[in-house]
């Protein structure tokens, strides 16, 4: 019998009647485009996640570009990112003109390495073709990167810091968000996120109220907003003045209303998370190479459960048969891509991720993965003999 990898129908199974209440409400509105669920959902999502405010876009691809744009980040450029990664951290790089530098990761959490970064940082400025501008730093798999040893480096360098927190929103280090460190803090309501919608979207958390400006201006079009306005008088609608070149980046209304319902319990199901990733601890010991290690003092939200096993591909192939879907994340690391192959990497190379390319597994992981459930897939792993 086969099992879901992420089971999105037993939440919306838990959750129906509240769903369908807060779609209708939308659509009996028909404030279907920054209606006013939006702005609830942004105070909402600000209050959870230590912020005090939260900027609401299209995707979590654009939450990161937004942020480049209003520093007016460029070419000559260079932005500091982590290789093993999903697309959307270095695509948008290029988007405004500027240099990815890919760093390598830490061997036990994959998130970004604090001295290879350093290194990398130290690599640009010698070689005096780029200026260090910014560092993203990725939340990978749900767990916090080394927010404490990241924020010293970009003080210390000057650099703007964005905690890539697509895959970790609501994971925390010593009980603080990445906020705490960070200028910004991006997620993405993807629906197979942790903090998923029923279709794209994304948002940006900050502390600056003129960065949030800014990025308002920039996510609809480049629009006048209120520090544009200051001593000066229109005889016209400003709805029409745009006093920036921006983009088309709204989170739909529905899409707002969904996730207030969702944020609802969404610290609940981080908490079942951890039971089930306990569970696997405790299952898996001596059966693989290593089960995650999440960095001291964090907590995950477990977007994923990555194992680590010498037969990888083997492996999937026998939980396969067994009805037991499995992922890799990720099998070709951006720097070695066609697209990315040509731009800067720290120095020393990226070792670490690609051993790790070779050998990581994602197993099923959501909150109401059942006991059950999990034993059949442990004892699977278990009676793999490759």
């Amino acid at each position: 019998m086969s099992m879901s990898f992420i089971d999105l129908a037993a939440q919306q199974r838990r959750i129906r009647d509240r769903i369908d209440a807060a779609i209708a409400a939308v659509l009996d509105s028909g404030a279907y485009v920054m209606g006013p669920q939006v702005r609830e959902f942004e105070a909402r999502l600000a209050a959870f996640g230590q912020a005090e405010l939260a900027l609401s876009c299209a995707n979590g691809t654009d939450a990161i570009a937004l942020p480049l744009m209003a520093w007016d980040v460029g070419p000559g450029d260079a932005v500091f990112c982590p290789s093993f990664t999903f697309a959307a951290t270095p695509e948008v790089v290029p988007w405004v003109g500027a240099t990815p530098v890919f760093v390598d990761v830490l061997p036990d959490t994959f998130n970004l390495d604090p001295a290879r970064l350093e290194a990398a940082i130290a690599g640009v400025k010698a070689d005096g073709k780029l200026v260090p501008r910014v560092v993203i730093a990725v939340d990978l798999f749900g767990q916090p990167a080394d927010y404490p040893a990241i924020k010293a480096i970009c003080d210390r360098e000057g650099l703007k810091l964005i905690a890539d927190s697509a895959q970790g929103f609501g994971c925390t280090l010593n009980g603080k968000h990445p906020l705490h460190w960070a200028d910004v803090a991006t997620t993405s309501f993807f629906p197979a996120k942790p903090l998923g919608c029923y279709g794209d979207g994304g948002a940006v958390l900050t502390n600056d109220r003129d960065l949030w400006d800014l990025m308002d201006s920039f996510r609809v079009h480049g629009k006048a907003v209120a520090p544009d306005l200051v001593g000066r008088t229109f005889d016209h609608d400003t709805k029409y003045l745009n006093t920036r070149i921006g983009m088309n980046s709204r989170l739909d209304t529905i899409q707002a209303a969904i996730l207030i319902e969702k944020l609802a319990l969404f610290q609940e199901e981080i908490d079942l998370r951890q039971v089930v990733a306990d569970r696997y601890a405790e299952g898996l010991e001596g059966a693989v190479i290593a089960t995650p290690k999440v960095i001291d003092g964090g907590v995950s939200v477990w977007a994923q459960y990555v194992i680590e096993h010498g037969k990888r591909d083997g492996l999937a192939a026998h939980l396969k048969t067994q009805g037991i879907p499995t992922a890799v994340y990720y099998p070709v690391p951006m720097h070695v891509q066609a697209p990315y192959a040509d731009f800067p990497r720290g120095a020393g190379g990226l070792p670490v991720t690609e051993a790790k390319a070779e050998t990581v597994l994602a197993l099923p992981m959501h909150p109401y993965l059942s006991q059950a459930g999990q034993q059949r897939i442990i004892d699977a792993i278990r009676a793999f003999n490759g």
